[in-house]
């Protein structure tokens, strides 16, 4: 089911927490909302959910005006970053809830929620109580729960904030193949940048409750339009007004001056797996870090206190 968010304005207090905002997803997307704290993504994903009512604007679903509808008559699935799971319920009983509600048959209920835990891998588990689950275990217990109702959208606010980083990195992989077998309108809250690039199609870059950019992953790192959207996606340096890729610096050997290279001296050299960060310190005393293999890093021999070349690129400034 396609979304329309046209013109929407919300306040608390003297606070705007989103400032006339319009975004179309796309029946069947995977959108991601990524901002700093603060930037209105919560608030735009609840307005839409019909938790928060706009003061001004409308949200559309389907075609159909549901502003002022109240969440439960909206057909949206909604997980939160903490999951809330019934602790005196089983799995099987957490998954079943929404079905049970609407009271579906016994026959229904058994089929649709075998298929579900199936679905995100929880079948085997589900005579378990949450206090069993670990938390990669429980978030997709959570969207079993979410899903169950079969909902028209899927909403998921910072789905996998409380974990650790291997975990999201695996649930993040879960959730694209998930994505691909369901295709429900699915819309994800997140500040993380490669979690957003990772995982949706689409990316909604928010700041100060305004949009500052919509676009692929990498319509947005290539083609930022504005300067916060440039440092926020991806890693950048700052020589004055100009920003810089660190990827895009070339570390040549020492006295190599073809084509523009500088004299610069290596502060640093950090090894982080399959990259490596090279601190440099230029001739007028500003600090840039460039990003290279390791192979180059094994080539030039790089080591604290070595002169050598860098070739920058051509900065990125913005009005």
């Amino acid at each position: 089911m396609a979304i329309e968010v046209h013109n929407v304005t919300k306040r608390f207090g003297s606070f705007t927490a989103l400032d006339d905002v319009s975004v179309t997803v796309k029946d069947g997307a995977l959108m991601a909302l990524l901002g700093p704290s603060g930037s209105g993504k919560s608030t735009l994903l609840r307005i839409i959910a019909g938790l928060e009512t706009p003061d001004a604007g409308n949200v559309s679903i389907a075609g159909q005006d549901l502003t002022a509808a109240p969440a439960r008559t909206r057909g949206v699935g909604f997980v939160f970053q903490h999951y809330a799971p019934f602790k005196h319920m089983t799995v099987y009983d957490n998954v079943a809830f929404g079905l049970t509600v609407r009271r579906a048959s016994k026959n229904e209920v058994n089929e649709r929620v075998g298929e579900l835990l199936s679905l995100v891998r929880l079948d085997g588990l589900a005579k378990r109580y949450p206090s069993q689950l670990s938390g990669g275990q429980l978030q997709r217990m959570a969207l079993a729960r979410a899903l169950a109702p079969q909902p028209k959208v899927l909403l998921l606010d910072e789905p996998f904030g409380a974990l650790d980083v291997q975990v999201r990195g695996e649930l993040r992989e879960w959730l694209r193949r998930l994505h691909e077998e369901i295709h429900v309108t699915t819309i994800f809250v997140t500040h993380d940048q490669e979690e957003a690039m990772d995982v949706a199609g689409q990316i909604v870059v928010m700041n100060g409750g305004r949009i500052e950019q919509t676009g692929t992953p990498r319509e947005l790192y290539e083609q930022p339009v504005n300067e916060f959207v440039m440092s926020f996606i991806g890693p950048v340096n700052r020589l004055g007004d100009a920003l810089l890729r660190p990827h895009d610096i070339q570390i040549l050997p020492g006295g190599d001056f073809a084509s523009g290279a500088v004299e610069a001296l290596v502060r640093r050299v950090v090894h982080l797996g399959f990259e490596v960060r090279v601190e440099l310190t230029l001739p007028d005393g500003r600090d840039i870090w460039a990003q290279v293999t390791r192979e180059t890093t094994a080539e030039l021999e790089l080591e604290e206190g070595q002169i050598l070349s860098a070739r920058l690129p051509t900065p990125r400034l913005f009005a």
